[in-house]
């Protein structure tokens, strides 16, 4: 009998490498079993980066949801696993020490019992505080290496990394080959490396499908000395997914490995409850782009885990250059050609950001420079024009030291805006904030919950979570999707028989389409309005049980006698006048400066400062803060 090989379900993963929301804790909990009852996973991943969150944003309570899913598995003797971002915790933003501290303890309690830690630039100091967290929370601290393929990432700086990683405490070692960009050959020799060095250490393999190389990479991680494999299983295998787990059993099992038998019964039960969550409401927010395998990631390297919420970006920053495209008589593009644009930007910037390994957050600050670079080029102006200060953050050193140095045309420009390089341990940059995340919960008279619980989630979490509390986030959720379905009842109308009007009416013949749809999500009413484009395609508006802003109205502004300038919004996100409370927001009657930041952006899940093209006196503030506002919508007006 061979080398025996366990299964671990990504069940997290699947959903987060296809789409943008996860299933409600009452669709978790009825999947639960039947993945037990398949009778061949010794892991299931349950939660981690980007769950909690997404729990957050259609309204609700992540703790609960947790609590709830990892209970059978613990209950059966599976082990639960989630993923954590080192300095990022679960979030995509550095947090305090003792909110990372508290994560550990708390998801212990909730019944995680595996972190996975990673390092966006693998930065061994970033993880000595999740690794040393972790086993005080009584976790096990499993150090993840982000594979990716690049002339810094050879082979031997992996088995290095590892040996580092495990000299700070790692117990086990994942190979997190993100974008399934990892040659298999490679993969396996980075294993072999690492099982000679540390035999007793568990080693992990943990693969996307998306541009096809992740198979043969699993095959060459178990014969060179691999645990465990990570599988995902159908409607949600492959893509930029992961490989289903009837194909990883067979290729094994070929091979001689002793490896768990599969219910197929249990297998199709879970395969059906999982079309079954995607028809409810989470393939409303799946692209189909993501189902299908693209070797034409090989080269930009992006990560499955991303693609969901770059389709979802690409899509509005496609609408919005289409406009200015068409404002200025150029013809539009296709979805198609801008992510061809964007993957060849990545190939160009990537390089000349210092290779960063493309996983999260640092893969989105490469995606969002490159798409920002890519729209700027189309439009006949110049790179470099729109870095976020995420990405500026990463740029100086605040995360950590890049594989490689950055090119002399970004440091210059980082010159030429007065940026310093930070050369210390990037976590001394923030001070901890868990005690005031309590204070504010005790004046709002909140409890902090089970085990802390909700104490952690507010800190770790502070705008989402308040929106969650308050209902904003179930309200924009539900007339979101009440938009998606009618949307997509508007298609099939377009698309069915059409109506001919009789001849004596009209002289023209059309389908009958529908002005108005009154659409049900989870028992709520929402009436959406329906007009239709020139080419007839269904565009759609809300027009109940949609998010109220409850702000005062603007204060009044000088008369300008038409003579006011514009300052336009240069992309479209979230407009905010501070980023955060300490800052004091530009009003009426400032004089700004030209290159003043004067406000923000969220977009593509970065905060982009903006400053000021012209200088005046702001005489009207158009952009409302927090809410969406269009590329070239005036946001400012001063004389």
């Amino acid at each position: 009998m061979g080398k025996e090989i366990k299964f671990c379900l990504v069940y997290r993963d699947m959903w987060q490498s296809s789409g943008k929301y996860v299933p409600r804790v009452d669709q978790l909990t009825r999947v639960a079993q039947p993945i037990i009852d398949m009778g061949c996973f010794a892991r299931v991943e349950t939660n981690g980066g980007g769950f909690e969150q997404i729990n957050l944003l259609y309204g609700e309570n992540p703790n609960r949801a947790v609590r709830d899913w990892t209970q059978p598995f613990n209950d059966a003797g599976i082990q639960t696993q989630m993923l954590e971002r080192g300095l990022n915790g679960i979030r995509m933003s550095p947090v305090s020490a003792d909110i990372r501290r508290l994560m550990f303890i708390v998801k212990k309690k909730q019944g995680t019992d595996i972190s996975r830690s990673f390092d966006g630039l693998n930065n061994p100091e970033n993880l000595r505080n999740s690794f040393q967290f972790a086993k005080e929370g009584g976790m096990i601290a499993q150090g993840a290496l982000s594979l990716t393929f690049s002339p810094v990432h050879t082979v031997d700086y992996y088995i290095q990394l590892a040996d580092k990683y495990i000299d700070l405490g790692a117990e086990e070692i994942c190979i997190k080959d993100m974008a399934g960009i990892g040659r298999p050959v490679s993969v396996g020799k980075i294993v072999a490396g690492i099982k000679a060095r540390h035999p007793d250490v568990l080693v992990q393999y943990h693969g996307h499908s998306t541009p096809g190389l992740s198979v043969a990479s699993s095959l060459e991680a178990a014969r060179n000395g691999a645990d465990i494999i990570d599988v995902g299983m159908s409607p949600l295998s492959w893509g930029t997914g992961h490989a289903d787990l009837l194909t990883i059993h067979a290729m094994l099992k070929d091979a001689g490995f002793s490896i768990p038998d599969v219910n197929m019964n249990a297998y199709m039960e879970a395969r059906a409850l999982t079309q079954e969550f995607m028809d409810d409401f989470l393939g409303y927010y799946i692209n189909p782009m993501n189902r299908s395998l693209n070797a034409l990631l090989i080269g930009p390297g992006l990560p499955g885990g991303m693609m969901g919420s770059l389709m979802a970006d690409l899509e509005k920053n496609l609408r919005s250059l289409n406009k200015w495209l068409k404002k200025n008589g150029k013809p539009e593009m296709t979805q198609e050609q801008l992510l061809m644009k964007l993957f060849e930007e990545v190939e160009y910037v990537w390089p000349r950001l210092g290779y960063p390994p493309l996983v999260t957050p640092f893969s989105q600050y490469v995606k969002n420079v490159s798409l920002m670079n890519a729209v700027q080029l189309i439009k006949g102006r110049e790179r470099w024009s729109m870095i976020d200060e995420n990405t500026w953050a990463m740029i100086m050193g605040r995360s950590g030291k890049l594989p490689a140095p950055i090119a002399p045309e970004i440091k210059a420009l980082a010159m030429e805006q007065g940026r310093e390089y930070f050369t210390g341990v990037p976590q001394d940059l923030y001070q901890d904030e868990l005690e005031l995340f309590a204070e504010k919960m005790d004046q709002k008279g909140w409890d902090y919950g089970e085990d802390d619980e909700e104490l952690l989630e507010y800190a770790m979490h502070p705008a989402q979570y308040l929106d969650y509390r308050s209902g904003k986030a179930k309200e924009t959720f539900n007339a979101d999707l009440a938009k998606r379905k009618a949307e997509k009842a508007a298609k099939e109308n377009a698309g069915s028989t059409p109506i001919v009007v009789p001849a004596a009416t009209s002289a023209t013949t059309a389908p009958l389409q529908p002005k108005t749809l009154h659409v049900d999500v989870n028992g709520e009413q929402f009436k959406v309005r329906i007009s239709y484009d020139d080419a007839g395609a269904p565009v759609t508006n809300t027009t109940a049980s949609t998010p109220s802003n409850n702000e005062s109205p603007p204060p009044p502004y000088p008369a300008t006698n038409g003579q006011s300038k514009e300052i336009v919004a240069p992309l479209e996100g979230k407009f905010y006048l501070t980023k955060d409370p300490s800052e004091t927001p530009v009003k009426v009657g400032d004089t700004i400066a030209e290159g003043d930041t004067i406000a923000y952006i969220e977009a593509m899940k970065v905060i982009n400062a903006i400053t000021a093209d012209k200088s005046g006196t702001v005489v009207e503030i158009v952009g409302r803060h927090g809410e969406e506002i269009d590329e070239d919508d005036v946001i400012f007006r001063v004389v």
